[in-house]
């Protein structure tokens, strides 16, 4: 269980609870997001990468290179686990551990390339930029992802409410938008950009029941009551339609 005062009132959340949906449903990224990460380097031929927040390992997953050193670090030891079973039935050589981000324990200098997609805001910032400095090489990148859905989009705007409705305590405005203008590194180049993402019912169910304010957070009666709503709303859409999202990058070299 985490609880951040910051972060949904101090709510505590466990990601391990949502690992099976999360593996299942949360790869959704677009093409254009992993054709960037390959030209800022991520996964290169003879480098080493290191996935902060890795979650079940949809990044390294997607961005497989059996010539790089992949590693992938979560706190949440079910969805570490999720991602060992994902990498050992497809043969791909990829070392995932849990750990807090903080403290990985992972030697200096050791990565060409260290990522973090969708939950630097759930590290200690500071602590987080030394540690970074630290196993970054010498001219070696940091790249901050994180995408989320436009509430612009009427069936986003209509889910996002109706988790609030259930859970008021979560806060969807958390984004981690702002983490992306911080001022941790010098010299960051932020990219952003709009895509929109293909979903079934079942599928965007699947997404919603993996984020922060549902499976993760409410109680089981909570849970069962917000499903049931949810699926509703959703019958009334056809069965498969896009949901708009915007994508932002940002990266520092050292």
């Amino acid at each position: 269980m985490i609880s951040n005062k910051n972060i949904d009132g101090g709510k505590g959340f466990d990601w391990g609870l949502t690992s099976e949906d999360y593996a299942k449903y949360r790869d959704i990224y677009p093409p254009e997001l992993y054709s960037r990460l390959r030209e800022l380097g991520v996964a290169a031929d003879g480098t080493s990468w290191l996935d902060l927040g890795t979650g079940t390992g949809i990044l390294p997953q997607n961005l497989y290179n059996p010539n790089a050193k992949i590693t992938g670090v979560d706190i949440a030891e079910q969805q570490i686990e999720t991602a060992k079973e994902i990498a050992q039935k497809n043969g791909w050589n990829i070392t995932y551990f849990a750990s807090p981000a903080e403290s990985t324990g992972l030697p200096d200098s050791s990565f060409e390339c260290i990522t973090a997609a969708q939950c630097f805001w759930y590290f200690d910032r500071e602590k987080m930029q030394e540690e970074i400095r630290r196993m970054l090489k010498p001219h070696g990148k940091f790249i901050k992802i994180f995408m989320d859905w436009c509430l612009d989009d009427e069936i986003a705007r209509k889910s996002t409410d109706l988790v609030t409705d259930y859970n008021s305590n979560w806060a969807p405005d958390n984004s981690g938008e702002g983490d992306l203008y911080d001022d941790l590194f010098d010299g960051r180049i932020t990219e952003e950009f709009y895509c929109d993402i293909p979903f079934t019912r079942e599928s965007w169910h699947g997404r919603m029941c993996a984020c922060r304010g549902t499976l993760a957070s409410m109680s089981s009666e909570q849970f069962a009551n917000w499903c049931k709503a949810h699926t509703d709303m959703l019958s009334a859409y056809p069965e498969s339609f896009t949901v708009k999202h915007k994508i932002y990058i940002s990266y520092f070299t050292l």
